[in-house]
């Protein structure tokens, strides 16, 4: 009922072409979209499309704290979510999870989950205050240990990243090291989108 009013009181704009109706409309980023395929180091990562335009609005929004833009990217993101997948979000600091109110990834996962049929498990956290917004290339290269897993759960089992976009490929290839420590097999990453059209 308070969403409703909420909704009522301020409508949702797409983030891509501040159309009233809903986070993110299908004429800026359709349901089906070209998926882009990419290699890094130790993982496969697909992504929604490429980080310019109205994908790249939409993250933008989402870092912003916009609620709704996560809620229409879970619903994108969902077709490339498995049945039974279990999917790990990329965590934000907490710094920036206090600012925003909510940690954005972490509710795309969610989404795209319920609507797949899959499970989430929030078994990374963040290790220090750095982010990764800010550096440069080397930088984000250098980066490493930034992650660690809290559950001894899920040694053995299969799990896919899942973050909303990927430049060089540090986060996820970090994430991918600290669940490898903990036991899980990774070999696939889900993002909103990639860079420069490179993963």
């Amino acid at each position: 009922m308070v969403r409703g009013l909420i909704d009522f009181l301020f409508p949702p704009q797409c983030a891509g072409c501040d159309a009233i109706g809903d986070g993110l409309c299908e004429r800026c980023v359709p349901q089906a979209m070209p998926r882009i395929v990419r290699r890094l180091a130790s993982l496969d990562v697909v992504a929604l499309g490429s980080y310019e335009g109205p994908l790249r609005h939409a993250v933008l929004a989402l870092k912003d704290g916009r609620r709704d833009v996560a809620s229409a990217l879970g619903e994108r993101l969902h077709a490339l979510v498995e049945e039974k997948m279990l999917l790990v979000p990329v965590p934000t600091t907490i710094a920036r999870r206090r600012t925003r109110g909510f940690d954005g990834v972490e509710a795309i996962a969610l989404h795209a989950a319920r609507r797949a049929d899959a499970s989430v498990c929030l078994a990374l956290r963040t290790v220090g205050r750095d982010a990764q917004r800010g550096r440069d290339r080397m930088q984000r290269l250098a980066a490493s240990g930034r992650f660690r897993c809290t559950t001894e759960l899920l040694e053995g089992c299969e799990v896919t990243l899942v973050d909303d976009v990927c430049t060089t490929g540090a986060t996820l290839e970090d994430c991918a090291s600290a669940l490898r420590a903990a036991g899980a097999r990774v070999a696939q990453a889900l993002v909103v989108a990639a860079a420069n059209g490179r993963a």
